[in-house]
């Protein structure tokens, strides 16, 4: 006991309460299995004593007082709102123009809604916490959410190109061409970029809550885990929302199983990765993005000579269901192991400790 207390021991004399000991311990790596070795039930058990072993000189206790929840600062709200802005004036100058201003109007505008989200994804509630160690996201991960978002918008006309014989050309931007774009899902995920930062913001307000009130570890993660899927569910039904206006106003069909699939995906990705996770975040990513190019890859290799039986699998998957079937399927499986993944790691005390600097 005495050397873990002098392994712990700047953790231990700053501490307010057992609970914060706990939390630190927990993400220090010590389980309900290390605390049994000190003859303790569970990890908050030893914090306790661990927090009454520290001297103090006599000074009093500091008495816990309840986390605050994080409010909102007026800088991030803006850059939430900025990609659905930009998606919604690139699609409007996708439907007015034609030959090279269409051309202009996609490059200068698929480099704004990227300068856009970047933005959106370094300040607020998607930005890694404050207090961490910064980091730069790994250029795998960046190459599959944007071969992602991309099918997202050209990939079932790509499918439905290649089985037609093509594809013959590059898309135009239209939804009626020989590659055709599906602009109103692409441009709800732009939309659900604002969404998806309140939603973060509610998980952490309310985990802050729940860390202040709870008796010990086990305590608040029962009490995280229905804040963690009620979030998800939230941000769910926003993204719904939107898919559903999208469509109706640009005409072109909801695409609700790829539009939502990806949207918990690309959701409970953000979540890791702003709270230091970013193992599960790249393979779930990767995952997905190699299942999607796996399908018009397999379709293409069917029609070399004595072939066609790789392109079997996935004209089945077509016959069955439809070219959304691919995404939906690919991201869907991924945001499901994500899921289970995000419902161990964030539902732990250490994962929500405030940080030394206020969001």
């Amino acid at each position: 006991m005495k050397a873990l207390l002098h392994r712990h021991r700047e953790l231990c004399e700053r501490a307010v309460d057992p609970l914060e000991i706990a939390a630190g311990l927990e993400a220090h790596g010590v389980t309900d299995r290390t605390a049994a070795r000190f003859r303790h039930r569970d990890v908050f058990s030893l914090a306790e004593e661990l927090y009454a072993r520290v001297p103090r000189d006599g000074a009093p206790v500091p008495q816990p007082h309840p986390v605050s929840a994080p409010r909102p600062r007026s800088g991030w709200i803006p850059l939430t709102l900025l990609p659905g802005a930009l998606g919604a004036a690139v699609v409007t100058g996708l439907r007015l123009t034609h030959g090279r201003p269409r051309q202009l109007v996609v490059l200068g505008g698929l480099l704004a809604v990227a300068f856009a989200v970047r933005a959106a994804l370094r300040r607020g509630p998607l930005a890694p916490r404050h207090g961490t160690v910064p980091w730069r996201t790994a250029s795998g991960t960046r190459a599959a959410t944007l071969w992602l978002l991309g099918y997202a918008a050209l990939g079932d006309g790509l499918v439905r190109a290649v089985v037609a014989g093509g594809p013959d050309a590059l898309p135009d931007g239209t939804h009626d061409g020989s590659w055709p774009v599906t602009a109103a899902l692409a441009l709800a995920l732009l939309l659900a970029c604002a969404p998806a930062a309140w939603c973060a913001h509610l998980l952490t307000a309310g985990a802050r809550r729940r860390l202040a009130g709870s008796r010990g570890l086990r305590d608040f993660t029962a009490a995280a885990r229905p804040l963690l899927l009620g979030t998800v569910a939230l941000f769910l039904a926003a993204l719904t929302a939107l898919l559903a206006l999208c469509g109706a106003v640009l005409h072109e069909n909801a695409a609700f199983p790829q539009g939502l699939t990806l949207g918990a995906l690309l959701l409970l990705a953000r979540l890791l990765a702003a709270h230091q996770h970013r193992h599960a975040p790249a393979v779930a990513l990767g995952a997905a993005a190699a299942a999607e190019a796996m399908g018009p890859a397999l379709l293409l290799a069917g029609r070399l000579p004595g072939c066609a039986v790789l392109a079997s699998p996935v004209q089945a998957l077509l016959d069955a269901w439809s070219p959304a079937a691919l995404p939906a399927l690919a991201c869907g499986t991924a945001a499901l192991a994500l899921l289970v993944h995000t419902l161990r790691t964030l539902t732990r005390a250490s994962a929500h400790a405030p940080p030394g600097t206020p969001e």
